[in-house]
């Protein structure tokens, strides 16, 4: 295992809707919203827009507004313990380093300080590979994002290219994968297509290819081992991948496997890549829960779901999980 180191009545910005879905419970039966939580976190991804390369959202005002949001519902709830970013922070290609402009452009000056006074818990998604070394690098303290010191708020929280952490606080553990291969579905016959593009500008394309897999056998064994061996009630599991891209190919049916057949803890998986917020466009891993978490208003717009999830832990350490969503009529096509 890598190194770890009252609610109020809802108040949202103008264009923001609160949608609320069903209790997640550990078990089969759905929990009660029983007495004050343990403590909140929030999951986002695919935010960080480009003015010049973007997809069908030609300007930052719905990442813009989907971060006012999440400072409105961060105010009201008053307990966030973290934020939870599945990847693709920073379109069209990633940070080269820790002094990238990008960081305060696309990241600092859009949400608020408030908002990075708790910790972004990361990985890497496939734009944010472009331009770092990361690509051709197996040492993941060369990458741009890394950053091991939980207490340095400037920065994401990362500190390996996949890694866990445990919150006694509120009997979860949350685990962050590095699935990067899954940009070409895991499927060893669309090597042909010579993707994924990031290893082919770097110039190291059988390096990269390497370092993907490596990383990828890593987090697969990363889960496997914390399903085994952790004793919190709840884990958050994370990729920048959905889980409908695990479904063929590669080690992906073992890592769906993994999580279905998981008896010891009750699993919410959050994946990105696809730019929307759902839980319907995903592979099922009942009696777990997972979700779609792309849709932070970055690159583009899959659907009108623009927003970010919500997850609230229970005193009996049970898990409501719901997305907040904002009006897509405000943001900018």
């Amino acid at each position: 295992t890598p190194p770890a180191p009252t609610p109020t009545t809802p108040t949202t910005p103008t264009g923001a809707k609160r949608i609320i879905q069903p209790l997640h419970a550990p078990t089969t039966t759905q929990a009660a919203d029983i007495g004050p939580r343990r403590g909140s976190f929030f999951v986002l991804g695919d935010w960080g827009h480009d003015l010049k390369y973007h997809g069908n959202i030609a300007n930052s005002s719905c990442q813009k507004l989907i971060a006012d949001t999440m400072l409105a519902k961060m105010k009201e709830l008053g307990d966030v313990k973290f934020i939870i970013n599945v990847g693709d922070s920073f379109y069209p290609g990633g940070v080269v380093s820790k002094s990238d402009p990008q960081w305060e452009n696309k990241w600092r000056r859009v949400y608020h300080q408030e908002l990075r006074s708790v910790p972004w818990y990361s990985v890497y998604g496939n734009h944010d590979l472009y331009y770092d070394v990361c690509a051709c690098s197996p040492d993941p303290f060369q990458c741009a994002q890394v950053n091991a010191d939980s207490n340095n708020l400037d920065f994401f929280y990362m500190p390996n290219r996949s890694w866990s952490k445990i919150h006694t606080e509120l009997d979860l553990e949350v685990i962050a994968l590095d699935l990067n291969t899954l940009m070409v579905g895991w499927n060893p016959d669309l090597r042909a297509w010579r993707s994924p593009w990031f290893c082919i500008m770097h110039n190291c394309y059988d390096r990269c290819w390497g370092n993907l897999r490596h990383h990828a056998d890593y987090a697969v064994e990363l889960l496997q081992a914390r399903v085994k061996q952790s004793s919190m009630q709840n884990l958050l599991v994370f990729s920048h991948y959905p889980t409908d891209y695990l479904v063929t190919g590669g080690r992906g049916p073992e890592l769906l496997n993994t999580m279905r057949g998981a008896t010891k803890q009750h699993i919410e998986y959050f994946g990105g890549h696809r730019h929307s917020v759902d839980q319907t466009t995903t592979a099922s891993i009942a009696p777990h829960m997972n979700w779609l978490t792309g849709g932070g208003g970055g690159w583009g717009a899959d659907t009108p779901n623009q927003g970010f999830v919500v997850g609230e832990v229970n005193q009996d350490g049970t898990l409501r999980t719901y997305e907040l969503l904002v009006d897509f009529s405000l943001c900018s096509r």
